[in-house]
């Protein structure tokens, strides 16, 4: 008897279909969403630390008016406020460079002729008066019709010139001791070395306004009071723990390795710290100088302090003056005056922003 053949079966019928391009286009769909909403909410978190600085711009550049200056505010915002929206969704609904960039474009150009349109007759620079008038405090009240006694304002370049002594001054020795300290408690062992280090975290830790009475004494007995010789020792003796801290932190990160091949090829020890060692906390050495010319530069309590004479005003006293009632709070020049302040710290952090996002401390660039 012959053998039957086997019947195959049809597999056609069931294998299941895969429509690539629905998947395509639901993750295309899911990343948007992720996106929009990315964007939403750095939106939300942003806008609150950018109006203040936005409404301070748009006061230094706006007449004085009563409501008009009011409407100006207001106007402004309905036209900055939906450009930055519609800059954040045109970065995150672009599907390719192109159409960013062109996004971008067709944003600025509707923001910028909106502006012009409804918020640019109203603006002037009458405000920064004080940067040409030296007796501004008359004129300002004159046009807001106070009559109340007169204010000796210093020269307001004369005071910027002030604030950039201290704060230059102060960033140099910091940056200077700061480093030499830090490479000795990093390279070299002695007795206390441990107990130095956690010194000064100590000395770090205690509110620096405690000492505001004995720094004041101090300075009188040695005769430096109201001088900006003395406020630069006062603050740099308070900058410099945390800044040796962390100074200390780059050098533990460079290999001794990198340095004993340069003092075996016959550099001396300050020839391998100052081209060997040096480049390789680059980073570091530019993060201490910025925050501390920041913090220099918009240094209030004691220079308010120790400063007594006029003559001697840094920026933040010559901001702290021209907001006093006694000539009448005209917020356009204290906001001006408020922009001028401004200005060279962004400049700084501007300058040195992508050496600022380079710093890892622990990690060396080769």
């Amino acid at each position: 008897m012959a053998a039957q053949p086997i019947p195959m079966a049809s597999t056609t019928a069931s294998e299941p279909t895969v429509d690539w391009d629905a998947l395509a286009a639901r993750a295309r769909g899911v990343r948007r969403t992720k996106a929009v909403v990315l964007y939403a909410f750095l939106i939300a978190v942003s806008l609150p630390i950018i109006l203040p600085y936005f409404w301070l711009v748009t006061i230094a550049f706006s007449a004085r008016t009563g409501v008009a200056e009011t409407a100006v505010l207001w106007r402004s915002m309905a036209v900055v406020v939906p450009a930055v929206v519609a800059f954040w969704l045109t970065a995150a609904l672009a599907q390719s460079r192109r159409q960013l960039w062109i996004g971008i474009a067709a944003v600025a150009a509707i923001a910028a002729f909106a502006f012009a349109l409804l918020v640019g007759p109203d603006l002037h620079v009458g405000n920064f008066i004080f940067l040409w008038e030296p007796d501004f405090a008359s004129v300002v009240r004159s046009r807001i019709g106070e009559v109340k006694g007169a204010v000796q304002f210093p020269n307001v370049w004369h005071a910027f010139g002030n604030s950039i002594l201290i704060a230059g001054a102060q960033t140099a020795i910091v940056v200077t001791v700061a480093s030499l300290a830090a490479y000795y408690l990093s390279r070299f062992q002695f007795p206390g070395r441990s107990s130095m280090l956690r010194s000064l975290l100590v000395l770090h830790a205690f509110p620096v306004l405690t000492l505001i009475v004995p720094m004041f004494l101090m300075l009188y007995w040695i005769g430096l009071l109201d001088t900006l010789f003395g406020v630069i020792l006062v603050l740099v003796a308070f900058e410099l723990p945390f800044a040796i801290f962390i100074m200390k932190g780059f050098f533990d990160a460079v290999p001794w390795d990198i340095e004993m091949s340069a003092l075996t090829d016959g550099a001396s020890r300050r020839q391998a710290f100052v081209s060997v060692v040096l480049p390789q906390v680059r980073n570091g050495i530019l993060a201490i100088a910025v925050f501390t010319f920041i913090r220099g530069w918009e240094e209030y309590i004691f220079v308010f302090t120790f400063l007594i004479r006029n003559s001697n005003w840094t920026m933040s006293l010559y901001m702290y003056w021209v907001r006093d009632d006694v000539m009448g709070v005209d917020y356009g020049v204290v906001s001006a005056v408020g922009v001028f302040y401004l200005v060279p710290s962004l400049i700084l952090y501007m300058a040195a922003q992508r050496y600022l996002m380079q710093m890892s401390i622990g990690g060396v660039k080769g």
